[in-house]
């Protein structure tokens, strides 16, 4: 077994700890399994499945509105590949080496910590749509013309719908993804994906 299931099954059981302990029934965990690609554009490709775990906490709940943190280890699985050679610029150290490196396809995986806010509208007994946001810290074990190898970060703002049967959530969820890693790099034009996931969890 790869390191990288290892580094995800560790975190599943880890979370799933909190299983045992009641937090005033405020408390979800679930998985989500998605995919996504870059948006159209002339200089690179990148497609990405990726699989998290998901933990939710209510806040508050008031009328109308139910906000909830929510904390998402996560492993990606990228590809990518440069289209546009003259995005590597002859001042770049050995450029025309990179150019050759870079355009070849290769993987890129993100192991990834996100941390984020959601803000949920009950529509019916079972139904319900949200808005979130998150971001967090990461490491990709890849280098690319657009980003360093290394640490960098996550930023997520999705949409998403849910469907609850009996102790279960149904989910659905699109979104965008930026990572970039803050000009601690020596790249860092990052990567922009529209993705979509889908995930169930259940109550603590």
């Amino acid at each position: 077994m790869s390191q990288k299931w290892i580094f995800f099954i560790i975190l599943l059981f880890t979370l799933m700890r909190f299983k045992a302990q009641e937090i005033n029934n405020k408390g979800r965990i679930g998985v989500n399994y998605g995919f996504g690609r870059e948006f159209n554009n002339k200089d690179y490709t990148f497609t990405n499945r990726f699989y998290k775990v998901q933990l939710y906490y209510k806040l508050k709940e008031t009328g109308s509105f139910q906000y909830e943190v929510l904390i998402q280890p996560e492993v990606n699985f990228g590809k990518h590949q440069l289209l546009n050679l003259y995005f590597v610029k002859p001042e770049v150290f050995n450029f025309e080496q990179k150019r050759i490196e870079y355009m070849r396809l290769k993987n890129v995986n993100e192991y990834v910590l996100n941390i984020g806010f959601l803000v949920r509208k009950p529509i019916s007994k079972i139904f319900s749509c949200y808005a979130l946001g998150s971001i967090g810290p990461m490491l990709a074990d890849a280098e690319t013309e657009r980003m360093s190898k290394g640490f960098a970060f996550a930023d997520v703002f999705a949409v998403g719908f849910t469907l609850d049967y009996k102790e279960l959530q149904f989910d659905v969820r699109p979104s965008l993804r930026h990572v970039s890693n803050a000009g601690l790099g020596s790249s860092n034009a990052g990567y922009n994906s529209k993705n979509i996931e889908f995930g169930i969890s259940c109550q603590l």
